[in-house]
Order: C-alpha cells, then structure tokens, then sequence
C-alpha cells in the first residue's frame, strides 16, 4: 500500500527574459529539457502522455544515473505544464505556471504530493539549481549539464 501524500510542498520561482512559448518549450520538449537538464528524455506533451527524464552522468562527480516515469496531467502552451513523475508509490505532482512579465517569463514550479520526506527535502533544493540553470540556457544558451 502506497505511503501517505503529505501536505508540504516545494515552490520556486524564477524570471527568464525570453517569451513563455521559448520557456514552456524549455520545460515541456524533451529537445528542451535535453538542452540543460537531462539526456534522452522523451516527452508527449499532452494529458496522458507519457514522459521520461533522463539523467545520465549527472552531479557533481558525474556519477548519477537516473530514469523518472510519469504522465502529463496537463499541458497548455505557453501557459502550463503540469505532471506526475516517480517511481509508483512514490510519484509527486510538477505544476509549472508561466506568467508573461515585462519583458519575459515568470516561471512558477510547485511540487505537491509527496510521499516521503526525503524526496521532499532532495527536490526542495534540486529546483532551486533546476529553475537556475534553465534561465542560463534560455537566455544565453550555455548549457552545465
């Protein structure tokens, strides 16, 4: 039987100059996410699609290897993106909401539905450098990853 979801959640926000269609296809392509975040993911970018992120020699020492299942809950462009990921038992809830601010995009992320703590706490700073290095790649291009 499943855990329990808990109540906390994780929100991070960050302000990217480029227009929210450039943002929204940063976080909800796989040639997106693939240009500052992951290797080989695979994204159906609709409700029910299916989705893989894909970590490969990822970290600081180059030594993670990681897959994460899910599905699109719901995928609106350029306004929202939003899907369940993790291990069954374990998933959580990914919604990114993108605002049209002055000369670019505020990207709001909020993950609810947690079902341990300690994905909580690892994902609470994980979106942190996440939303970081997203801005670099959509407004310069440079990709850390």
């Amino acid at each position: 039987m499943p855990e329990k979801r808990l109540d906390h959640e994780v929100k991070q926000s960050v302000f990217i100059r480029a227009s929210r269609e450039k943002v929204y296809d940063a976080f909800a392509t796989a040639e997106g996410l693939d240009g500052w975040f992951t290797r080989g993911s695979r994204v159906d970018a609709r409700p029910g699609g299916a989705v893989l992120f894909k970590w490969v020699d990822w970290g600081a020492e180059k030594s993670i290897n990681v897959d994460a299942p899910g599905r699109v809950i719901e995928a609106k462009r350029p306004e929202r993106f939003m899907y369940e990921w993790g291990e069954p038992g374990s998933e959580s809830t990914v919604e990114i909401v993108l605002e049209k601010r002055g000369d670019g995009t505020l990207v709001r992320l909020r993950e609810f539905g947690f079902r341990k703590i300690e994905n909580l706490i690892d994902n609470a700073g994980g979106w942190g450098e996440a939303l970081t290095l997203a801005k670099f790649w959509v407004e310069h291009g440079i990709a850390t990853n």
